[in-house]
């Protein structure tokens, strides 16, 4: 499929309200593309499915899917579910439990003569890779990951133009969900529509996901690909909700007299700056005044270890190194201001000789170190 093509069947949204919850949002998932929508307990990711589904009518919003239109609260436009043709995949897997896999498949087909139900839900159900025999079992005879591919193929039996998955992996052992992360990758270059994941796990939306939209307090507060987000967060609220644990305070001092490069003054959580020696030459985009705080945050990647003379060393201490198979964890203190801490993931012959109390030499990457200027929060998110 074309690039014109995916995008004449993707699905857009727009919603804004206030009541019966705050949700607000805005962003695009093209055919064959996977959409995350990332955030914490209560951010509002299960409402916004809700939404699409046509589970839950919004305050305020537009929803298109290709060239049709499924809501517009301005010209007072709301198709019912039955008229969506969206598969929904739960965490549950809301089979049901005196029918057969077969059997259960077979009710997204009520439209279709029963002869044919039943030789359409075996299809699908070899499409998820469920033997003849499992077919013919009930969930309680199936394992967890046998009864989400149920799941997933009663979803896509409907010919969904919009598939959504609502956390459909967490009830499933480490094994069984590698597989299944497998089945949706095979699936996406069958399927070609717009797929939005739910999860939790940010590991499981970085693996997966072409883009995230990470949400808080049912708002939309970054849309990107993972990689971008991870490196360049909105704020710092965003900083945290992604994991990046390396989140700092600082003063933005001004240009460095290298164009294109500023200086960064870096400032412990205590409110007291370390001095012209902690100053920081780092990529100037030329949109914070000087003088201003900030937040400043640098990936696990971009904290090297070793001297390269480039005078901006730091001296550190490692403080707890915890060997996990092929990587190690390792917390850092600075010399200069112990109340700082870094944190590291090392691979490969390195990570075996750092220890606790080890001394160590480490630079950060002046290219992957992310400023943020600190704003007002707006009224209901949680502050910078």
């Amino acid at each position: 499929m074309s690039g014109d093509q995916r995008a004449a069947r993707a699905l857009r949204v727009d919603i804004a309200q206030t009541e019966p919850m705050p949700l607000h949002g805005r962003f695009d998932c093209a055919a064959g593309e996977l959409l995350a929508l990332v955030g914490p307990s209560g951010a509002g990711k299960t409402s916004m499915l809700r939404v699409l589904a046509g589970l839950m009518r919004p305050q305020r919003g537009r929803i298109e899917v290709g060239a049709q239109l499924w809501c517009d609260s301005e010209r007072g436009v709301f198709l019912p579910p039955q008229r969506r043709h969206v598969g929904l995949v739960f965490q549950n897997y809301a089979l049901m439990p005196h029918l057969s896999a077969v059997d259960n498949v077979a009710l997204a087909m009520l439209h279709l003569p029963p002869g044919e139900r039943a030789t359409q839900a075996r299809r699908w159900l070899d499409h998820v890779h469920l033997s003849h025999e499992q077919q013919q079992r009930r969930p309680a005879a199936l394992s967890g990951g046998q009864q989400q591919r149920v799941a997933v193929a009663r979803a896509l039996a409907r010919e969904p133009k919009l598939l959504l998955l609502d956390e459909p992996f967490s009830a499933v052992d480490q094994m069984s969900r590698q597989g299944l992360y497998r089945l949706l990758a095979d699936l996406r270059s069958d399927l070609d529509i717009p797929i939005l994941l739910v999860t939790h796990d940010l590991n499981e939306a970085r693996l997966l996901a072409d883009r995230l939209v990470v949400m808080d307090a049912g708002t939309v507060l970054q849309e990107g690909p993972p990689e971008h987000i991870h490196r360049a967060p909105r704020n710092a609220r965003v900083a945290d909700l992604v994991g990046m644990h390396n989140r700092f305070q600082g003063v933005w001092v001004g240009p460095s007299g290298r164009a294109g490069w500023g200086l960064l003054k870096w400032v412990s959580a205590a409110g007291g700056e370390n001095g012209s020696d902690m100053l920081l030459e780092v990529r100037d985009k030329g949109k914070i005044k000087p003088g201003q705080p900030v937040n400043w945050v640098v990936p696990g990647d971009g904290i090297l270890l070793g001297a390269d003379g480039s005078g901006q060393e730091l001296e550190a201490t490692v403080s707890e190194a915890r060997h996990l198979g092929e990587i190690t964890l390792a917390s850092l203190t600075l010399e200069r201001n112990p109340q700082i801490s870094l944190r590291i993931t090392l691979a490969g012959p390195q990570r075996r000789r750092i220890g606790s109390g080890d001394r160590l030499a480490l630079r950060l990457d002046p290219a992957l170190v992310h400023v943020m200027p600190l704003h007002q929060r707006p009224p209901g998110l949680n502050p910078d």
